[in-house]
């Protein structure tokens, strides 16, 4: 019970890592406020987390909308009377090589990986100035340096989300404030199967392939991404922020 009595927002929780993410952190003693745009999916999830014994709300909301942004976050407040955590999990990845990357593609992409974790964070951050302490935690990737070719426009957007993650970090570490980021290698969830599913690849082709490309031998799960969380959210990490944890299992180390 790391997390207890500790209310936290995750956004993009009905399916994949965020998911994996809401269900540990809920077995964690965390209160949770779990975002995304499917409310079937979101209350489900919500059923399964209070019939385990734990807390936890849903509420729909497109981060690419500012407004929506504030609401869930003010949202939290008002059911747990604080904000202790965000993780800005939600995101969106089109394959577009950047030549064929169009305006409309662009701009998606950046209001959902971007734009929604700059103005979800500057609510946030509002109410952990108050408090006097919190932590943020942005899910990033291993694209966010060079990417690959096929994700140019997602790329960029994670560049910019490192960026302001050693932005926050530097600026609000004086109100006892915290934000990390954690480097996501080649995570197994059903949207990433569904991707291969439509492609040229065979299912099966991800496990052997991957053991080849990936150091560790084997693709990363939703949960090692969630136990990270657990110590970045907790505070046993107090003093540490501005961090790079890179759970890819060697994958990319610059």
């Amino acid at each position: 019970m790391r997390l207890k009595d500790k209310a936290i927002v995750v956004t993009g929780a009905t399916k994949g890592i965020g998911r994996g993410i809401a269900e540990v952190l809920a077995k964690e003693g965390a209160s949770l406020l779990l975002s995304g745009r499917n409310v079937e999916e979101g209350e489900a999830l919500v059923r399964e987390i209070k019939n385990a014994g734990n807390q936890a709300g849903f509420i729909k909301a497109d981060i690419s909308q500012t407004e929506e942004c504030f609401a869930m976050i003010d949202k939290a407040v008002e059911i747990y009377g604080k904000i202790d955590g965000l993780v800005n999990n939600a995101g969106i990845f089109p394959y577009f090589e950047y030549m064929d990357t169009t305006d409309e593609v662009f701009d998606r992409v950046l209001a959902t990986n971007t734009k929604g974790p700059f103005f979800a964070i500057q609510r946030t951050l509002k109410y952990m100035m108050e408090q006097k302490g919190g932590s943020i935690v942005n899910i990033g990737s291993t694209h966010w340096e060079v990417g690959s070719k096929m994700l140019s426009a997602y790329s960029v957007s994670k560049g910019a989300l490192h960026t302001l993650t050693r932005h926050v970090a530097h600026h609000f570490a004086g109100f006892g404030i915290r934000c990390n980021w954690i480097t996501v290698g080649w995570v197994l969830t059903p949207g990433e199967m569904s991707r291969i599913e439509k492609g040229d690849n065979d299912p099966d082709w991800l496990h052997d392939g991957a053991s080849k490309i990936i150091p560790s031998g084997k693709m990363q799960t939703p949960e090692d991404i969630a136990n990270t969380c657990i110590f970045l959210l907790s505070d046993e990490s107090v003093q540490v922020t501005g961090t790079d944890i890179k759970v890819n299992g060697g994958l990319h180390i610059p």
